[in-house]
């Protein structure tokens, strides 16, 4: 996409080398044709490039439904940059065996690829193929350029889809996790610019608690509550500012900083809490669950007017 203002081409700095998972979930929504993407070596390269305006936005994996958050993404994002995230994508991981085009399943000898890939396919591996030689890789993208940039049929990959497209290889065998509905949850980075309202949003915040006390989570929860808002997402992760028990909670709740409910959430937070960080308000991945939250939202403006009217009533 150009730049409207510049007349540039955008700049996305995304979890590389060419051909992840992550370039995969990005091509969903911004297309090489359409914005540049640029592959870094590590989740902190991205936002580090993102932080000095080498790239126009960043694009890195947040949570996955098997492993869970990824820790070193949600702690640069909370502890280390002045980032906001500004959409999110959820893809399907499916985990391919790539060999090159003049090569079968049955020649392989020995598999390239990174232990949470083989984790997951691991009852099909060692079914499959138990005498096959497991080698790390730094990436799955990177197992696949290693097999096409060799000469040798008895090498494979384990590895996305796409990277058989950027690298020229063969899908000898594609969908072989142990465990279906494997997916991951990818987000847009940005210096600055919180995403409109679409009625259908998420909102991430850093909460770092007044005092480690009996009862400081549930009073943080009971913000929410009260206002029927729905948490997607909450965990603790150390400070690293502090000793052993120095936490903050990490949440993600529905709805957007312009919605009431949310923004009286975060002030209500603010004011009682040690401190909040503001992640973003952005689009939510997934079919719209909003309407309970709508019917809350019309009945705290009805109790705001009421309010209002007898405020209106005080003597001056």
């Amino acid at each position: 996409m150009t730049d409207p203002t510049t007349g540039s081409v955008r700049r996305i700095g995304f979890f590389g080398p060419f051909g992840t998972f992550t370039q995969q979930a990005l091509r969903t929504i911004e297309s090489p044709d359409a914005a540049e993407h640029v592959p870094f070596r590590t989740v902190p390269d991205v936002l580090d490039a993102v932080q000095s305006g080498v790239v126009d936005a960043g694009f890195v994996p947040i949570e996955n439904s098997i492993e869970g958050m990824v820790n070193f993404t949600q702690d640069a994002l909370a502890f280390d940059h002045d980032l906001i995230i500004t959409n999110e994508v959820v893809i399907d991981i499916e985990h391919c065996l790539l060999v090159r085009p003049d090569a079968s399943l049955d020649d392989v000898t020995t598999l390239l690829s990174i232990p949470v890939a083989t984790a997951q396919c691991h009852r099909y591996l060692r079914d499959r193929m138990p005498d096959v030689e497991i080698v790390p890789a730094s990436s799955t993208a990177d197992a696949a350029r290693r097999v096409a940039e060799s000469d040798d049929p008895t090498v494979a990959a384990l590895a996305p889809r796409v990277a058989a497209e950027v690298y020229g290889l063969d899908i000898a065998e594609s969908d072989i996790a142990d465990h279906a509905g494997n997916q991951t949850r990818f987000v847009m980075v940005a210096r600055s610019g919180v995403s409109a309202p679409t009625g259908h949003d998420r909102t991430a915040l850093v909460v770092y608690q007044r005092a480690d006390e009996p009862g400081s989570l549930i009073a943080i929860l009971q913000e929410f509550a009260a206002r029927r808002i729905n948490l997607s997402n909450l965990f603790s992760r150390p400070t690293k500012a502090g000793g052993l028990g120095d936490y903050c909670f990490i949440i993600y709740a529905d709805g957007h900083v312009t919605d009431e409910l949310v923004a009286d959430t975060m002030r209500s937070l603010h004011a009682k809490q040690g401190g909040v960080k503001f992640l973003g308000s952005y689009p939510a991945a997934g079919e719209s669950a909003a309407t309970e939250r709508e019917h809350v939202g019309g009945r705290w403006r009805e109790a705001d007017d009421w309010l209002a009217d007898i405020r209106a009533d005080v003597a001056r």
